[in-house]
């Protein structure tokens, strides 16, 4: 019966890390059990772009700082992990100008996504010190960083094939791939949200003079938030370049930054909950409004091709709630288990005695 009810206060006091992890495994297990190809592919993308919001809300949900970079740390995590999953075969097919000491590397997939993603922590922990000690304009910096990020993508043709589409690559990533990933960053980010580093955080956004006058060295806490967020988001790009095989450096811009900013905003920045809940709201939408615009444009019934509904429908939507609601549809709370509040039983005896 103790090891029970320490199991039960458990369970209590981390109760948000239950709800997610039981519905995203229900997702998952549904999905598997009872989905076609087209709701497995779907909710690939979920998982991938749950791991993404997580990275964006670690940082930007705990600092109050917008980030536009982590996008940028995708594509380099995505295309420097190609460079060694991929065989030598292909690479002589598909990057015909690649560096000779990288010609014949071919390492297994999980290797190649630890390299993939050392190689976007690093360069995020080289240029992220800096920036985290602007005061002001920050969340510029980042999107400065986000356009240097893409045109060296762009113009390093000898390993990213430059603006053309590479080819190539073979599928790794499963829906369980996928799926055990982003169940593993919830927890990740939570757990960072309860640590005392997630606290001084936190305790920056709301009042950056009153953190720094209780000795919280708000550079190094806003960095190392920085450096996993960059972590987490390289990790989301390695399991995209291996589930879509085929994509150029537009697809690591401001397209995507859009989208996983919608659907942190959406959610609600300043909870795990929120990420989640805007991964999967924002995620559905825009593969629903994608289905519409090409039955649209297939079925011919109107006689212009209907382009750019999805991001139209999702821009408002984000307006709506920054209106109606700007803390996003969680309101910044984490889910929890319902409280019951107990009340202490009157006895007809004791209210004879109290008169």
């Amino acid at each position: 019966m103790k090891l029970i009810s320490q199991i039960a206060r458990l369970l209590t006091r981390n109760s948000t890390l239950v709800i997610l992890v039981v519905v995203l495994l229900l997702v998952a297990v549904g999905v598997d059990l009872f989905g076609g190809a087209l709701i497995e592919r779907i909710t690939i993308v979920l998982f991938i772009n749950l791991a993404l919001v997580l990275g964006l809300q670690v940082y930007m949900g705990n600092s109050g700082v917008l980030s536009f970079a982590q996008i940028g740390f995708m594509g380099i995590a995505a295309y420097g992990s190609i460079l060694f999953s991929m065989t030598p075969q292909m690479k002589s097919i598909a990057l015909p100008n690649l560096y000779p000491v990288l010609t014949d590397v071919q390492l297994p997939f999980f290797l190649a996504l630890i390299v993939g993603t050392i190689l976007a922590t690093l360069v995020a922990a080289v240029v992220g010190f800096p920036l985290m000690r602007l005061t002001s304009g920050a969340a510029i910096a980042t999107f400065a960083l986000l356009v240097i990020i893409h045109r060296v993508l762009i113009n390093w043709d000898r390993v990213t094939n430059g603006a053309r589409t590479i080819f190539g690559i073979e599928r790794y990533t499963t829906l369980w791939v996928s799926a055990a990933f982003g169940i593993l960053f919830v927890v990740l980010a939570y757990w960072f949200r309860e640590t005392s580093l997630g606290l001084k955080l936190r305790a920056s956004r709301e009042d950056e003079h009153a953190a720094a006058s209780i000795g919280i060295n708000i550079v190094i806490v806003r960095w190392v938030a920085f450096i996993l967020c960059a972590f987490m988001t390289g990790v989301a790009g390695v399991l995209w370049a291996h589930f879509i095989t085929s994509f150029s450096p537009v697809s690591f811009y401001l397209k995507q930054t859009f989208l996983i900013i919608t659907m942190l905003i959406i959610g609600g920045t300043g909870s795990v909950s929120g990420a989640v809940v805007g991964a999967l709201v924002v995620t559905f939408i825009f593969e629903g409004m994608r289905g519409i615009e090409n039955a649209i444009n297939i079925s011919g019934s109107v006689p212009f091709t209907v382009s750019g509904l999805t991001e139209v429908f999702l821009s408002t939507a984000l307006i709506v709630i920054l209106i109606l609601r700007p803390a996003g549809i969680t309101g910044g709370r984490e889910f929890k288990w319902p409280k019951k509040r107990f009340q202490p039983e009157v006895s007809s005896n004791s209210v004879e005695n109290s008169t």
